[in-house]
């Protein structure tokens, strides 16, 4: 692992991809007279000023991914989006002002979306948008695209990503060893839809979100929007929903039966939850990249520790 990035260097990462930003949108046609950065964490968001276009850049990746492994989630991304808005379904779209790709430009993947208004009039209701995703779901099962399966659960990351964090002292070496012992039982599922279906027989697969979406439905001033299909992918509808609890399992079954669709299977969740919590785990090997992660992401490393281990 590479020396912790300091504040100046994730500001001046965060004017980087800014720049390329704005000068990606200027080739495209945009008019453009500052970058504005609306939010940065894992990806800096940029309104491109005074046009009505944000630019989303990817910027904490992990080793595994490349600009053109990056291009292509993209354009999944923005390929299901368009469809979901084409069938729709509310979602944010990709910006109709330019050409349906992600551009990249000085080592950055950028993809556009139109600047949608916010309604911060209230709280965010994650148990109420639990229950959507239940319509997301049903809207996404004719989705005609390709994709992988399970590819959000990045099996090849989080097998390296355990690896690389032995010995930094980030994760205590009970934890690093009891996930490695679990994600080898886990990783033959989450890699291969014949073992996933032999595992757990009539479970049926199908496109889904990839990244909590109960987290990424934008509060427009138009009403809810789904948004952020960044890791969408194939599989069982728990993935949605792991590591969620019970409350929003049960708003989601709700909203499963008001869509006619099945309700969540225990085993699954089961399965899911301790993905997500590797997975976790996994991506502090990226925390070179943003320090703050690892003080983020100590709650949730906590609470797994309480819960059972893995096992076939």
């Amino acid at each position: 692992m590479n020396a912790f990035a300091t504040p100046e260097d994730i500001a001046h990462r965060t004017q980087a991809a800014t720049n390329a930003a704005v000068a990606a949108g200027r080739e495209l046609g945009l008019e453009i007279t500052e970058g504005k950065v609306l939010y940065e964490l894992f990806s800096v968001v940029v309104h491109l000023a005074p046009a009505p276009v944000v630019a989303r850049v990817p910027t904490v990746l992990p080793h595994t991914t490349t600009l053109e492994s990056l291009a292509r989630r993209q354009q999944q991304e923005l390929d299901v989006a368009q469809w979901l808005h084409d069938q729709g379904t509310p979602v944010i779209p990709p910006s109709p002002l330019v050409e349906r790709k992600p551009v990249q430009r000085d080592g950055f993947s950028i993809t556009f979306w139109p600047l949608t208004g916010e309604d911060k009039s209230k709280e965010p209701d994650y148990v109420k948008n639990a229950e959507l995703s239940a319509d997301l779901h049903k809207a996404l099962r004719t989705y005609p695209g390709e994709l992988d399966f399970l590819a959000s659960a990045e099996p090849r990351f989080v097998r390296e990503g355990l690896e690389r964090l032995e010995g930094l002292g980030i994760v205590s070496q009970d934890d690093l060893a009891r996930a490695r012992a679990e994600w080898a039982v886990l990783e033959p599922l989450a890699s291969d839809e014949a073992e996933f279906r032999k595992r757990f027989p009539g479970v049926d697969l199908q496109p889904i979100h990839g990244d909590s979406p109960p987290a990424n439905i934008f509060a427009s001033t138009d009403g809810p929007l789904f948004s952020d299909f960044e890791l969408v992918t194939y599989g069982p509808v728990e993935w949605d929903l792991a590591g969620l609890g019970l409350e929003y399992e049960a708003a989601y079954n709700r909203g499963a039966a008001r869509n006619g669709l099945r309700e969540l299977d225990k085993e699954v969740l089961r399965f899911v939850n301790a993905i997500g919590a590797i997975r976790v785990i996994a991506y502090l090997s990226c925390a070179d990249q943003l320090p703050a992660m690892v003080d983020f992401m100590q709650p949730f490393i906590d609470q797994w520790r309480d819960t059972e281990r893995y096992a076939r």
